[in-house]
């Protein structure tokens, strides 16, 4: 490759570079747009792989609508399982059900229960709209997209990159396994303090969730 076909390669990959920080801002821009006028609104986490008749997807419904009458709006990834229970649950009481859908190279379509939909290419913006949007997290039962926006919120709180607020994860059954791990190896070892894990509250039922999040957060 001649020396002017290398400038080519390089000038061509800058600009698409340059391009793509002008997709960020815009995906910025529209997020904030979509989202501005929201009330009080908590995000709820899980699987998007249970279907109606799980009892998860059960209580993910039940957990959105309790959250609903008593005021807060409901933020979830907009698709299936899930998120589709919690988008159910806050439709049924009657308040904004936001999904902040990404797109995937294997396509995840949005549920039928949005009342606002967020479309969002990259993730790190998708988070950021999460965190900006939300009082209060319910993790419910999922898999490693769920344990990444977990993380993601613990961090920035454990870091005092934002002001704490409820991480409730829902069911000693699924999350105790993962506690324990923490405590017996991440601890063990001073990665992490007794302190942090004030971070975190298990409940075991929608009517527990609801109750933390009204004690913490006064509407």
């Amino acid at each position: 490759m001649g020396h002017d076909s290398k400038q080519y390669v390089i000038d061509s990959l800058s600009a698409q570079e340059s391009w793509r920080l002008f997709r960020i801002l815009s995906e910025i821009v529209d997020g904030f747009e979509d989202l501005s006028d929201l009330p009080p609104c908590v995000s709820i986490f899980g699987s998007a792989r249970p279907s109606s008749d799980h009892p998860y997807y059960q209580d993910a419904e039940k957990v959105a609508k309790l959250l609903g009458e008593a005021g807060y709006g409901i933020i979830t990834g907009g698709g299936p399982g899930i998120m589709e229970a919690a988008n159910k649950g806050a439709s049924e009481a009657g308040v904004p059900s936001i999904g902040l859908h990404i797109h995937l190279p294997m396509e995840q379509q949005p549920n039928k229960y949005l009342s606002i939909r967020s479309d969002y290419r990259y993730f790190f913006l998708r988070k950021l709209m999460f965190i900006k949007y939300s009082i209060a997290y319910v993790v419910m039962p999922g898999g490693m997209g769920t344990i990444d926006e977990l993380c993601e919120a613990f961090v920035l709180a454990q870091t005092h990159r934002i002001k704490p607020f409820p991480i409730i994860l829902y069911k000693h059954e699924f999350w105790d396994g993962l506690i324990t791990w923490m405590r017996q190896t991440m601890q063990k070892n001073a990665f992490l303090r007794e302190d942090e894990f004030e971070l975190l509250t298990i409940c075991d039922t929608p009517e527990e969730v609801v109750s933390v999040i009204k004690k913490r957060i006064v509407l």
